[in-house]
């Protein structure tokens, strides 16, 4: 049996602490599809990506969860092109990334940030707090009273997202299997539940995401939703710049930033960012 090289990197750490781990594989073009899903599982965090050599753009990337293929992931391509960065593979620059949810465009920052571009956002169904609200241990009225929809949306994957008030967010009561239940019945990914941050705290908002449909219970860093959230947070709020938290609830606090681009009043661009570590270097067999 062969041995494939992945690297462990912790994506939208911050100050290398936190993040969510993501694998990465370089020289991934000879793998099949069914190796790549054994190395993801065997790996076991909630995506590895693999880089391979693409006829469209700088880069192809495939992610995989421990169960399934995924079009897009924002924290496994920041782990990817961070580690190409940080290995000498590519300088400071922008480059374009080949992936099932489209060619996609990647910054990398003098200071080592990861900015990445996602697809333009896709507006999908809305649902009733008194749907949602069992499946997370609260009360229908608590999210009523905000006055914000439960909105399926995506800007690579279809996430829900979910308001709830501030002071919330970390005592939620999750049923797993009745999310994992909805999110296939609707084939959406996850819930992305947040609450607005204060006024000067420093962040826009405090999120948490669940995806148990894909084998994630829980994540600690979500590139493709934040770019979703601060699609949701633009409409009502008209926010352009943003700032997420998210993982405290796992102690692992992780930053993401989020900036809009918009014309008459369009999104035309959205861009989503943060730094990586590398963590460690393991070889699973194949």
């Amino acid at each position: 049996m062969d041995q494939v090289e992945v690297y462990l990197i912790s994506a939208f750490s911050l100050s290398e602490q936190g993040g969510n781990l993501a694998g990465v594989v370089l020289h991934a073009d000879s793998l099949t599809d069914t190796q790549k899903q054994s190395i993801a599982k065997q790996v076991g965090v909630s995506e590895t990506a693999f880089i391979s050599r693409s006829d469209k753009a700088d880069f192809q990337l495939s992610f995989f969860t421990p169960s399934i293929e995924v079009d897009f992931c924002g924290h496994a391509t920041l782990g990817a092109f961070w580690l190409l960065h940080h290995l000498g593979h590519i300088s400071v620059g922008f480059y374009q990334q080949e992936t099932k949810a489209g060619v996609l465009g990647v910054e990398v920052l003098s200071n080592g940030r990861i900015i990445m571009n996602q697809s333009l956002p896709l507006w999908s169904t809305k649902f009733s707090a008194d749907e949602i609200a069992p499946m997370l241990g609260i009360q229908p009225d608590f999210i009523i009273q905000l006055g914000l929809p439960i909105q399926a949306l995506s800007t690579g994957l279809v996430d829900v997202m979910v308001p709830v008030p501030f002071g919330m967010l970390d005592d939620l009561v999750v049923d797993s299997d009745a999310i994992s239940t909805f999110c296939k019945q609707h084939e959406f990914v996850g819930f992305h539940v947040f609450e607005l941050a204060p006024v000067g705290a420093g962040y826009t908002a405090s999120c948490r995401n669940f995806a148990p449909a894909v084998d994630i219970p829980e994540e600690s860093a979500t590139g493709s939703s934040s770019g979703a959230l601060a699609c949701y947070l633009n409409r009502f709020f008209g926010y352009e710049k943003m700032v997420f938290q998210q993982g405290r609830a796992m102690k692992m606090t992780s930053q993401i930033t989020a900036e809009l681009r918009l014309q008459n009043g369009e999104v035309t661009e959205v861009k989503v960012g943060g730094e990586g570590a590398l963590v460690k270097k393991v070889f699973i067999e194949v």
